[in-house]
């Protein structure tokens, strides 16, 4: 009686160690050809070989709009024209691109200030081809404190690369410097 217990429970235990083995070998082998995907596009992502990079063509200010003091804070509204193509970012491993207008600038209070004015998200090589004339920020350029009035601000365009598998790393264009007026309008 003793011995057929003993050998019902050790096929139920094997049973469960084999399930268990197959679950796990079959999560190695999705971590390995995730890293194998990854590994795959690195050489593209970093910039290295004959690969074509993403060209910005064009960003620039337009039109200032405004720049008031709202609250204590300074406020600019404006508008940008836009020309880039962002194809050659686009490969296999790359589920979509987050675009964004990025306006920089110094201050007296803040060495590096960072603000984004408008943005996209990109999910087709198509649409990776951007070509816009005066289109408004979706976001005013606010600076936390009244330091805007005759400061250089520079634009830029940064996507980020948002993969199936691996890392999110962003890069950016070259930057198009403007001056914001010294008085309120």
């Amino acid at each position: 009686m003793l011995l057929s217990l003993e050998s019902g429970t050790r096929s139920m235990h094997t049973y469960w160690v084999r399930l268990n083995a197959v679950f796990f070998y079959g999560l190695n082998v999705l971590l390995g050809l995730a890293v194998m995907t990854w590994l795959s596009c690195l050489q593209q992502d970093l910039g290295f070989g004959d690969y074509p990079q993403p060209v910005i063509h064009k960003i620039k200010m337009n039109d200032l709009l405004s720049l008031r003091s709202h609250g204590g804070v300074d406020r600019a509204l404006l508008s940008f024209d836009l020309a880039a193509d962002l194809r050659p970012a686009f490969h296999w491993n790359l589920k979509q691109l987050f675009v964004f207008v990025l306006a920089e600038y110094e201050s007296e209070s803040n060495k590096l200030n960072q603000v984004i004015l408008w943005d996209k998200i990109v999910e087709t090589e198509e649409d990776a081809q951007m070509a816009t004339d005066n289109a408004y920020i979706k976001y005013a350029l606010v600076d936390q404190g009244n330091e805007l009035r005759n400061t250089t601000v520079n634009l830029y365009v940064v996507w980020d690369h948002m993969p199936v598998t691996g890392r999110l790393f962003m890069n950016r264009g070259k930057g198009s410097p403007f001056e914001l007026p010294p008085s309120y309008r």
